[in-house]
């Protein structure tokens, strides 16, 4: 049930956008779905691919979006950061501009705060009994890896670190101060979240990842960027 200082329509939709021409308009539409859902704060990392008039057409046909462009690149987490300034909901999560985790999953995700356990919950693809697309190998061992050195700096026990999908209070997220400018951004909020003595829950959620050919912009060089944002954070 949800507590009665939260509105039905709780939660701010942060989507930063680099290149995604191909995915954008449905994942805007299914985020729009979902009842829970405020705003949806966009912010264009500079893309090249047409992705910027699509969103422009998108952001004219439905209030809750709200739109916001860099003019360089500067990567996911400075992107998430223009989002994060912009936050009116009194919940926030993280949501990527393809096709890889599923929008219909926010009220389970979301549910632990509205029920006051938690400060923030971060989704994990390696719980629970949800659907995971099988790709790569060495991903999936990069991933756990850094999810172990996160933990041991953290003193967390998450399974999933990398995940993209992580719902904060929008009070709590506003008070991280983030630096990250790329994927790094991932292992910099668990530390800083478990800094502040955060609540922390976890919530499995699925998982459709794409390959390389399909827009795939993660790198091995991101891994190594990420090692350094946990020793750093």
């Amino acid at each position: 049930m949800m507590p009665t200082n939260f509105p039905s329509q709780c939660l701010a939709v942060l989507m930063p956008v680099f290149n995604e021409a191909a995915t954008v308009e449905t994942i805007i539409a299914r985020v729009l779905e979902q009842q829970c859902v405020a705003e949806l704060i966009i912010v264009d990392d500079c893309s090249t691919d047409g992705t910027r008039t699509l969103l422009e057409k998108l952001a004219a046909a439905d209030s809750r979006i709200r739109l916001h462009f860099h003019s360089t690149n500067q990567g996911k987490g400075a992107a998430t950061r223009t989002a994060i300034a912009q936050i009116a909901a009194p919940l926030a999560i993280i949501q990527d501009a393809d096709l890889e985790y599923d929008p219909a999953e926010y009220e389970a995700l979301i549910t632990p705060i509205l029920l006051g356990k938690a400060d923030a919950v971060f989704g994990s693809r390696f719980i629970g009994g949800h659907a995971h697309r099988v790709l790569y190998f060495w991903h999936m061992v990069g991933n756990k890896v850094l999810t172990l050195l996160s933990n041991m700096f953290t003193n967390l026990n998450l399974s999933d670190m990398e995940c993209c999908y992580k719902v904060f209070l929008s009070e709590k997220l506003r008070a991280i101060p983030i630096t990250e400018n790329g994927f790094g951004i991932e292992p910099e909020l668990a530390a800083k979240s478990a800094r502040m003595g955060l609540r922390i829950y976890e919530v499995g959620v699925s998982y459709s990842g794409r390959t390389y050919a399909e827009g795939k912009k993660i790198t091995w060089q991101d891994g190594f960027r990420a090692l350094y944002a946990i020793v750093k954070a």
